[in-house]
């Protein structure tokens, strides 16, 4: 059996302009985020000045990781102990980790058939919960429909904090994701689109959200060092009544991702690229269901979904199992248990309870999906989908189903 010869989890290799970067923070020993020489500003001060620019905020934060982003933004919105917090059903599991982390008790939230969060439901939640705040997750690079999910909040006074984690560089009727709501939480995980190994940031155009967020990640009382911050003297209160809980970004992985925030754009060109080769390749294969992308969606194409509404759970599993054995690392969400990155929100015995979530449950059974590492070519993508094809051919008539395999009907 023909098998793909890539790693599906194997990134770019840091440029030489990172390197030399984080190299002379290593030289210099100022590792520390206010470790600064007389009239340096410091790699973690600049990228943060750099990310807001490129979002056209004022404020940006680089955390240690997304998760913690994610947990200094609630904390910096004004979530207190017990509050509910909305967020979406599906959705990778430090999302709710986060609000449970902050104190929160997360209530979920259904999907559409296009994975991302229903307003019609969102609105439901909100009435029965009586929820303040809302963690919406762009699940995977889909961003849903942001005028009816924005109105939602809006009138039920919810603040709505965006997890960007799979949408840094994406934008939405030409407004980038992140700037939607009082808060936008992003990631610069190894596998997010730029990396620091683990790391995050948090942007916001609220100067109290701001001013919360530096003394609560750290600053003790240097937040006179930040450059995408509020002006010094307007800490006259905040920085006395907020707790400080270190978790600001270091100057070494702030080195190693200004370079690549400069190339965000033209790895967005590429990903995208690669995504609709392989959109256009798996719509030959009868059994997929793609997923569509809105005129209004600027998306980032690091990775592809995709429904198998026709199979059924024994088929589907036949499937992967031919994907995998094919060197191709295919995750289904509908799997009984969760595994490596994966996982569904029935796997989530922390959470006090669910509400119903009937299309997630449905949508979520057949969904797969699958990385798009920028290690790969337009070429590899037709190999992939050439080997997945072979994979559904097994799965849809198994040998043993099929003595005269020739005749190839289905």
């Amino acid at each position: 059996m023909r098998r793909f010869a890539k790693s599906f989890t194997q990134q770019e290799a840091i440029s030489d302009d990172a390197i030399a970067s984080a190299v002379a923070v290593l030289q210099s020993g100022r590792l520390h985020r206010y470790n600064l020489a007389e009239g340096e500003a410091g790699e973690t001060a600049l990228l943060e000045s750099e990310f807001a620019a490129s979002l056209g905020v004022d404020y940006a934060l680089a955390c240690a990781s997304g998760g913690y982003a994610l947990q200094l933004a609630l904390r910096a919105c004004g979530l207190e102990a017990g509050d509910k917090v909305l967020c979406n059903a599906f959705t990778l599991s430090p999302v709710p980790g986060s609000i449970v982390a902050a104190g929160g008790e997360a209530v979920l939230v259904d999907i559409l058939d296009d994975t991302t969060v229903d307003p019609g439901d969102l609105d439901r939640a909100a009435r029965e919960s009586g929820a303040g705040f809302f963690v919406l997750s762009h699940m995977r690079g889909h961003i849903g429909d942001m005028d009816a999910i924005v109105a939602v909040c809006e009138s039920h006074g919810i603040v709505l904090i965006e997890d960007c984690a799979h949408t840094m560089g994406a934008a939405y009727d030409g407004r980038p994701s992140g700037t939607f709501g009082k808060a936008g939480c992003f990631s610069t995980q190894t596998y997010k689109h730029i990396n620091s190994g683990e790391g995050g940031l948090l942007a916001t155009a609220d100067a109290e959200v701001m001013r919360r967020a530096v003394i609560l990640s750290g600053s003790y009382m240097l937040f006179d060092r930040h450059l995408a911050a509020p002006a010094p003297e307007s800490f006259a209160e905040t920085r006395l009544m907020t707790p400080n809980m270190s978790g600001r970004m270091d100057n070494l992985r702030a080195a190693i991702l200004r370079p690549q925030l400069a190339e965000m754009e033209h790895r967005k060109t590429r990903w995208n690229s690669l995504y609709r080769r392989m959109e256009q390749r798996l719509g030959d294969i009868a059994e997929v269901c793609l997923i569509d992308r809105p005129a209004r969606e600027d998306f980032v194409g690091s990775s592809i979904q995709f429904r198998l509404p026709a199979l059924g759970a024994d088929t589907i599993a036949r499937f992967v199992e031919g994907c995998e054995a094919r060197g191709i690392p295919l995750k289904w969400y509908g799997k009984p248990l969760p595994e490596d990155y994966t996982s569904r929100y029935d796997s989530w015995g922390y959470l006090a309870g669910t509400r119903a979530l009937p299309i997630a449950d449905r949508v979520l059974a057949t969904l797969c999906d699958l990385r798009l590492p920028l290690t790969f070519d337009q070429a590899d993508c037709d190999d992939i989908v050439a080997l997945m094809s072979a994979a559904m051919d097994e799965a849809v008539q198994p040998p043993e189903a099929t003595p005269d395999k020739a005749l190839g009907s289905r």
